[in-house]
């Protein structure tokens, strides 16, 4: 098969070697793509911070994962310095080839970096840790957002972090043609900064603090966990335990998220590769 008729997804492993169910739900969500799009789909996993392992820009597809950990921390890191090389080389790309873009998705860690790199806002530990499923906002521009438009506002998704991104730098955002598709759940009467959930940087490149990879298998797994379970009843209580795990059921709330974000993020990547081809 030729190349016009395939589709190179590289998806970078920020994990650091540990266990988890989003590297197994990004491959499931490519897989599931190729038998939905009868397009021949070629994925490689780079495990970007244990080895260093980087892909070039022959791929037409980046999926970058989340991961543990303080995002600052790897300041001047060998590895952190080769991902955004690789970053600004997508970057520089897209300016030269506006027909030809690469698509990218960062995930939870990896949108903290990438915030944390171009200045789009500021990367602050939480007073607590965020964990289990939960309601995220759309904005203005979210609601029209072709990734976004069709979910419900609030829509449901798996919130799992100890960091966030907060204080929006308005000035970087607005010069860049970038937008805030996301907030944390609005709360008026608690004196806290609500943190970003989704910004589009660009048409191409695409950024969530939550996870929307995740799906109900895996987040029943981990809550179903004597730690997991005891932190969210700690945390939150028991009734709002419970709560989470009926949700998982709910055709409406993660699972709704799960099979629209990934796969339209893709469908839009194949589309635009195959207009560029056509051309």
């Amino acid at each position: 098969m030729s190349e016009e008729n395939q589709i190179n997804i590289a998806i970078l492993d920020l994990y650091d070697g540990e266990p988890n169910e989003g590297m197994r739900c990004i491959r499931q969500l490519i897989e599931e793509f190729e038998a939905d799009c009868h397009f021949m789909v070629n994925y490689k996993v780079f495990d970007v911070r244990l080895k260093n392992e980087m892909p070039d820009l022959t791929y037409d597809i980046f999926i970058s994962s989340g991961g543990p950990g303080n995002p600052l921390e790897s300041i001047g890191a060998e590895w952190d310095k080769n991902y955004f090389k690789l970053m600004d080389a997508i970057r520089s790309h897209n300016q030269k080839n506006p027909e030809h873009k690469k698509h990218v998705l960062l995930i939870c860690h990896s949108f903290q970096l990438y915030c944390r790199q171009y200045g789009y806002g500021k990367v602050s530990k939480r007073k607590s840790t965020s964990f289990g499923v939960m309601t995220v906002h759309k904005t203005f521009e979210g609601h029209h957002d072709p990734l976004f438009r069709s979910l419900n506002d609030p829509l449901w998704a798996v919130d799992s972090r100890d960091y966030q991104i907060v204080q929006p730098n308005e000035k970087k955002i607005s010069d860049d043609g970038a937008t805030i598709l996301c907030i944390e759940k609005y709360r008026p009467h608690v004196d806290l900064e609500r943190a970003i959930m989704a910004i589009r940087f660009d048409d191409a490149i695409v950024g969530t603090q939550f996870h929307p990879e995740a799906d109900a298998v895996g987040m029943r797994m981990y809550l179903l966990r004597e730690d997991k379970r005891n932190f969210v009843i700690e945390r939150y209580g028991e009734k709002k335990y419970w709560d989470m795990l009926d949700h998982l059921g709910d055709p409406d709330k993660i699972m709704l998220t799960y099979s629209t974000l990934v796969p339209r993020f893709l469908m839009m990547a194949l589309r635009q590769r195959l207009s560029s081809v056509s051309l």
